[in-house]
């Protein structure tokens, strides 16, 4: 259930020493450092999942020398992770540590042609633009924004930046009744009054700014007393913003919507702002879905962007545009291209862009010239690409994961691909770890299904295995090599059982028609396919046919409550996070209207309208009195997408009708589980329930 931004995330003894300079600004007792793990034999765990690192950044140096990136790790003690930022050489060589604190450095860039890092840390708890030496010394908070910030993106020039600041958008009790210091109370008017995960009490805006390379003055709302986004929220950040290659404009993304009407809509545009004139412009006026990630082409003649057509689908195709900034007219590069893309970023030569888009089970990165629209492969295989930083002409560094393994760092070279990075090598090779194939499985209605499986470590097909159904969440997001630290599909498979995780309709990789077809039809063919898959894999004598569960999250626990009150016996266990149990009610509870209207069809009380009555029928409450397969149901109560009261209810009913059920409610969760003690609280609670249900000889021995 979100919109398509997409959020992409052990180092060797001598790369964690780090380089001589490195900040060290707090007691080591604060620090969190990579963790001192050793798998027993092997294997591979909550523990394992825990200690590897995370990698992101991968910023090329101005010389194309060298690549700056963070790594964080977690401390199950602090309940907290921390990043820092390291630099190697663009072949991997010569990997130092630059910063060594105990509050992480994000977003950092390369200043001053290389000679200096910018980056964002907190000072007294908020957010600010910070800057250092390239060896890690000399840092300097350079900002003071009251409340911190978000991100920041400098002109070309470094003359300018700007920075994502908040300012106040609701009312609270002492506005309305100052003689009521004390009162609590929100006083709401309007639909988006909550989002996610949080009260909407503020918004984003853009801030620009002078920079002399040591200060930030003269900070300047450009969007003062607009009561609108920018970037959007949630998931809206610096890739919201593009300056011209002359730094006298800038482009931002905002939807220009409040209350009810921003509630309905998916119809962001990307403005333009002319720091000279203090003028804006709109650019994708008449463009009526989402417009997002603009980026000036070198020559600063072309943006490109990504554009939705219809407004209010969230998942619709990402197609690739460019606009010509003298006249205005608009090209789709990818009329003639049936997939949806996720990032672009443009070729140094300006004659193409290249972007990252899922196809076929996996997301490669692809590059389409501006010319003739042809759309060539730049790098592919069993594994999902997830940046851009382009080289120059023929090269680019980018990080690529799989579900074997989490991002690591990758230079890509006339086509061929080099991982440079080697964060989490040496835990990965000591450890047993599954393995995965492709397999093609025929559906209901004629066609052929990509379906991942994973298979348990040492493998033997003599033997019986019990199974997971995975059931995808989003409902639009893919199902290719992806990497999560919760819903961890290598791990599953680590913990003795086969995984099963189909492309089922309604994800993208597969054409827009493929995409688009579970809208309004949440119980129908994308629920066929799931059982296509799982009676496909049944006909294999080592699937134990007796013990396989289905999980899943968001739509994927929708789909296990669905599958609950359909299955007909073919699973043993459910796990439903976060989904949906109630679909009239959900209607209700959430606040992106939008997407609520475009996939259920509308409103439940509209008798005239065919589809949404389709919809509310197939509600998984309507078919509670099929239920009779043991259920776990786990929640977290900050959950404004998809309130907790769904995960109650369900629970309620399972118990109500007798049927063996647990649930885990987190209070200080939202549709994620993202701190580290309730992540490793969730897995064992997860794994504990399939094993009592899936695995007899582990239940027995537990009594």
């Amino acid at each position: 259930m979100s919109i398509k931004f997409k959020s992409i995330v052990m180092m060797s003894s001598a790369l964690m020493l780090g380089a001589c300079s490195a900040a060290d600004n707090a007691g080591d007792s604060a620090i969190i450092d990579k963790p001192d793990f050793t798998p027993a034999n092997g294997q591979y765990d909550i523990d394992a999942l825990e200690a590897l690192g995370r990698v992101s950044g991968a910023v090329v140096s101005p010389d194309k020398s060298k690549i700056l990136y963070g790594v964080s790790y977690e401390s199950v003690e602090q309940n907290k992770s921390n990043l820092d930022l390291y630099v190697m050489n663009l072949d991997g060589s010569d990997n130092q540590r630059l910063t060594r604190t105990a509050d992480s450095e994000n977003g950092a860039v390369w200043i001053d042609g290389g000679k200096k890092i910018a980056f964002m840390s907190p000072v007294d708890g908020k957010q600010q633009m910070w800057v250092m030496n390239a060896d890690g010394s000399g840092r300097k908070a350079v900002s003071n924004v009251e409340g911190g910030i978000g991100g920041f993106l400098l002109s070309p020039d470094e003359s300018k930046v700007v920075m994502i600041g908040s300012v106040k958008y609701s009312r609270d009790a002492k506005d309305v009744y100052p003689d009521l210091p004390k009162a609590t109370g929100r006083l709401i008017d309007d639909l988006m009054y909550k989002h996610w995960d949080e009260w909407v009490t503020e918004i984003p805006h853009p801030l620009v700014a002078d920079f002399n390379g040591s200060e930030v003055s003269n900070v300047t709302d450009i969007m003062q007393d607009e009561p609108y986004e920018a970037p959007m929220k949630p998931f809206g950040g610096i890739e919201s913003f593009a300056w011209a290659p002359d730094g006298s404009k800038l482009i931002y993304v905002s939807r220009k919507k409040t209350g009810m009407e921003y509630a309905l809509s998916t119809n962001s545009d990307l403005y333009l702002y002319d720091l000279v004139e203090k003028t804006t412009k709109n650019l994708t006026e008449g463009m009526m879905g989402y417009d997002t990630n603009p980026a000036f082409s070198p020559d600063g003649k072309y943006v490109a962007w990504l554009s939705m057509e219809h407004d209010g689908y969230e998942s619709d195709k990402n197609r690739i545009f460019i606009m010509d900034m003298a006249s205005g007219e608009k090209t789709d590069l990818t009329t003639d291209w049936d997939y949806t893309a996720d990032a672009i970023a443009w070729n140094p030569d300006g004659k193409s862009i290249y972007f990252i888009a899922p196809k076929d089970g996996v997301t490669p990165i692809f590059s389409i010239a501006l010319a003739d629209k042809a759309v060539k492969v730049v790098a592919d295989g069993t594994y999902d690409y997830a940046s851009l930083a382009p080289v120059d002409e023929s090269t680019l560094i980018t990080m690529r994961h799989s579900m074997l393994m989490p991002n690591e760092i990758i230079a890509v070279k006339d086509g061929s691909a080099t991982q440079i990075s080697n964060v989490n090598t040496e835990l990965l090779s000591a450890l047993k770890m599954p393995t995965v194939e492709k397999r093609m499985v025929p559906t209901t209605d004629g066609k052929e299904m990509t379906t991942w499986v994973l298979y348990p470590p040492e493998f033997d097909p003599n033997k019986k295995y019990p199974a997971i159904l995975y059931c995808q969440g989003g409902p639009q997001q893919a199902v290719s090599q992806f990497w999560s630290y919760r819903w961890n599909l290598a791990l599953m498979a680590a913990q003795g059982y086969i995984v099963i995780a189909p492309n089922r309709r309604g994800l993208p990789g597969f054409g827009t028609e493929w995409n688009a077809q579970i809208s309004k039809d949440y119980g129908g063919q994308n629920m066929k396919d799931y059982f296509s898959a799982v009676d496909d894999m049944k006909k294999e004598a080592y699937v134990d046919a007796d013990h396989i569960g289905a999980v899943g999250a968001s739509y994927g626990g929708f789909s296990v409550y669905w599958l609950a009150g359909h299955h007909d016996g073919r699973f043993a266990a459910f796990i439903a996070h976060a989904g949906i149990f109630n679909t009239e009610t959900q209607y209700l509870e959430t606040e992106e209207m939008w997407f609520a209207n475009w996939d259920m069809g509308g409103a439940y009380w509209d008798k005239s309208n065919e589809a949404a009555q389709r919809t509310f029928a197939t509600s998984p409450h309507r078919f509670v009195d099929k239920w009779d397969t043991p259920i776990l149901i786990t929640h977290g109560e900050y959950d404004f997408r998809i309130l907790a009261s769904q995960g109650m209810m369900a629970f309620n009913a399972a118990r109500l009708r007798g049927v063996p059920a647990e649930m885990l409610i987190f209070p200080d969760e939202n549709h994620w589980i993202l701190k580290p003690q309730n992540a490793i609280m969730w897995q064992r609670v997860f794994f504990r329930w399939l094993d009592r249900w899936l695995k007899p000889q582990v239940a027995e021995e537990s009594r």
